[in-house]
């Protein structure tokens, strides 16, 4: 078994294009820790000039214990001459959400260690233990209403934030090997009691799969995951407009064909997006749309923040007139409006809103959209104005649409489907990952 964990580094240095600086996410924990010293044993045994390893432990704070242990993770990288840095979660933890709260704020400073280090990617020691958890956890939710679409687990390639790529050269290992592997070079590890708490889903779900010793069944593999994501790519590329990040339209004939999971995928996607949405529409919305579109009759109905326009020119998507916020922004200053746009100050203080805009409509129906449409999508659109005048401050500031479903976490399988609707929106395509597809062969 250590010689598998061994293998596991070679196969990840070997898929790189070029040799890059890799960050290497080490906990304190068996896997993180396994990771490190296989690639540092990797890279002292194989010919690989241009490769070097930094460190970065994240301390949560979150138990008193955890600054010790964040110490011990860098005398053990010393050990070894690997640079590591420490950064801290300061500041009050939410009382609610806390794992999810603690992974997004680990990927934020994980992503701003490698910025320091210099890295230009991040390596993480997920399992497949970590794998089948996630599988069982995504399919539980399926089973009470979802779509379906984290079958295929988690993504060993992953771009976070749309600057840096993170990567899991261990889904394809067990964690009883990893810890052969360290036994067998003398080295210890901790152990988080949260992995074992039974508050947190996932360590009930670990505890659950351990006690029955059974392994959840992937609904998706992760080739299937690719293939539906290029399928979708191309059906969007095919079927859709999209005018100025407003209004997404359709051919009626396509609209109906929402019995393709690819195709319905891709519409609930385009959804999410001009809803400002970081996910899809649930299932029961899903279905409730479906029918709604099937029907082929003309109308409107409203899910997810979004008007779902049935015209007999065709569907049009566009973002409902309810709830719209009112941004300020500070000079100078970014902010994100409604979920749907980035904008920057470029000078002053600037107001954005939503509004009756004459320019907008005008531009929309220029485009070639029907004039109802125009209308209420003009309704809908970022009204920018200096904060203590009334001209319009559009020349004053960068707006840029975002993307909540990719945004963040673009996992490797879906970056097709990705790049085509970043093109739609008017976006620029996101970056490639530094490895070739044979990591995507390890998480299916």
């Amino acid at each position: 078994m250590p010689d598998a964990v061994l293998d596991a580094a070679t196969v990840f240095l070997n898929s790189f294009i070029e040799p890059r600086r890799i960050l290497v996410a080490v906990s304190g924990g068996s896997d993180s820790k396994g990771l490190l010293l296989a690639l540092h044993i990797a890279l002292q045994t194989e010919e690989r000039k241009g490769f070097f390893l930094v460190a970065c432990t994240i301390d949560h704070c979150l138990r008193p214990e955890s600054a010790s242990e964040a110490e011990a993770v860098g005398a053990f990288c010393a050990s070894l001459g690997i640079p590591h840095r420490i950064y801290r979660w300061e500041g009050e933890k939410p009382r609610t959400g806390l794992q999810a709260a603690a992974r997004n704020k680990r990927y934020e400073l994980l992503a701003e260690a490698a910025g320091a280090l210099g890295a230009e990617c991040i390596a993480t020691g997920h399992t497949l233990d970590d794998q089948y958890e996630t599988i069982a956890m995504r399919g539980a939710r399926d089973a009470e209403g979802g779509e379906g679409h984290g079958g295929a687990g988690m993504a060993a390639t992953v771009l976070y934030g749309r600057r840096i790529w993170i990567l899991r050269p261990f889904l394809g290992l067990r964690r009883a090997a990893i810890r052969a592997f360290l036994e067998a070079q003398g080295i210890g590890w901790s152990d988080d009691p949260s992995n074992v708490n039974p508050l947190f889903e996932r360590a009930r779900v670990r505890a659950d799969l351990a006690a029955s010793g059974d392994v959840p069944a992937s609904r998706w593999s992760a080739a299937q995951r690719s293939s539906s994501s290029a399928r979708a790519a191309a059906l969007i590329r095919e079927h859709v407009r999209v005018y100025d990040a407003l209004v997404a339209e359709i051919a009626a004939l396509q609209a109906r064909k929402t019995d393709d999971p690819d195709w319905r995928r891709g519409l609930m996607s385009l959804a999410a997006i001009l809803g400002g949405r970081d996910h899809l529409p649930a299932s029961a919305t899903v279905k409730r749309l479906s029918g709604f579109l099937q029907s082929g009759h003309p109308g409107r109905m409203t899910a997810g923040r979004v008007v779902f326009d049935r015209r007999r020119s065709g569907l049009y998507l566009y973002r409902e007139p309810r709830n719209l916020p009112v941004l300020d922004l500070r000079p100078g200053e970014c902010g994100l409006w409604d979920g749907r746009f980035a904008i920057a100050s470029l000078g002053s203080a600037l107001t954005v809103s939503a509004g009756d805009d004459d320019v907008w409509q005008q531009r929309l129906i220029d485009a070639g959209l029907p004039k109802g449409v125009a209308m209420r999508a003009s309704h809908v659109a970022p009204h920018i104005v200096p904060a203590k005048a009334g001209k319009s401050g559009g020349d004053a500031a960068k707006v840029e649409c975002r993307i909540g479903l990719y945004d963040t976490f673009l996992p490797g399988f879906d970056r097709i489907m990705a790049d085509a609707i970043a093109v739609l929106f008017g976006r620029d395509r996101y970056s490639t990952p530094p490895v070739h597809d044979v990591l995507t062969e390890l998480d299916g």
